[in-house]
């Protein structure tokens, strides 16, 4: 892969958090997305290396999921740097309205920030001392957007397309549509036809291509099979929870999943005609057989435990 320009500096992350992006401005920077809440201090120290004492302008959010936008409270209000994000939850978050913003169906947290400015499609930004372009960019969330940088062919895709598929596409959970938005936001990306492209998770690559057949490959099996897609969903959410708390017991998990919406809602839609218990228990299964987690039973209880 080429090189990126001098004044990017990707700090990419695990899966609980999402890459950053910082941008040299000279006297100062500005940050993109800021990860998990659990991994805010470590987020902020990560910063303050390539910051090297200068003040952090702004914070720009692609989309507001947990693991893009968990360390905005503490750095809005360690550097008092402004929060630009989508505009279309700028009621929810005015709000806090927390079901809204998915981290009451995700089972996941969120401290509370708010919003300075708000991007729309089309817009641009100064980063860097380069021009940005704002591409709307649905299908894994509704308000997604990209960032395209057009001279240097540089695209920050966000969860839209990874090197190897996408972020998953809740809004099919919730009986909107997601699929048909997620192709569209494919297309954008072939269209434009960026260089390097800049992922929410994983290394930065140049192979665009090539990553996108295997997104419309991944996407065209999902679509074929909304259950599917709910499996995955069932599988993702799971998996990040078990990121954050490394072992649980199987009662454990089964609390905590009735408690987040986005189960019972997958229960009723797609798999009524089994016990929810069956359908956890189904998901922990295919994560054991994935190799990214793993079981354990003894006489007093059943644990589930993260796998690296």
């Amino acid at each position: 892969m080429s090189p990126l320009p001098a004044y990017l500096t990707v700090l990419e992350r695990g899966w609980l958090s999402s890459n950053n992006v910082v941008f040299d401005e000279g006297d100062r920077v500005s940050l993109l997305d800021s990860g998990y809440a659990l991994h805010a201090e470590q987020t902020a120290q990560l910063l303050d290396r390539v910051r090297a004492g200068r003040p952090l302008a702004r914070i720009v959010n692609t989309h507001l999921h947990s693991d893009h936008v968990g360390g905005n409270a503490l750095l809005a209000a360690r550097h008092g740097a402004p929060i630009l994000m989508p505009a279309g939850l700028a009621q929810a978050v005015r709000a806090w309205d927390t079901d809204a913003l998915t981290y009451g169906p995700t089972g996941q947290h969120c401290p509370r920030f708010d919003y300075a400015g708000l991007l729309h499609d089309g817009d641009v930004l100064d980063l860097g001392g380069h021009p940005w372009r704002v591409l709307a960019a649905p299908g894994h969330d509704p308000h997604m957007v990209m960032l395209l940088q057009p001279d240097a062919g540089i695209l920050i895709s966000a969860d839209a397309l990874w090197a190897n598929g996408f972020g998953a596409i809740f809004p099919e959970i919730e009986g909107e549509s997601g699929f048909a938005e997620q192709a569209a936001a494919l297309g954008l990306i072939e269209r434009h036809a960026p260089r390097v492209v800049i992922p929410g998770h994983g290394a930065p690559f140049s192979a665009v291509a090539a990553a996108l057949g295997r997104a419309r490959a991944r996407l065209a099996a999902l679509s074929a099979s909304p259950a599917r897609n709910a499996r995955h969903v069932a599988r993702v959410l799971i998996k990040f929870w078990l990121l954050q708390v490394r072992s649980a017991t199987r009662d454990e998990l089964l609390a905590w999943s009735a408690a987040a919406r986005y189960f019972p809602l997958i229960h009723s839609r797609y798999f009524e005609h089994e016990p929810f218990t069956a359908m956890i228990d189904r998901a922990v299964d295919e994560l054991v057989g994935a190799g990214v987690a793993a079981r354990t039973r003894t006489r007093e209880a059943e644990t589930v435990d993260n796998r690296d």
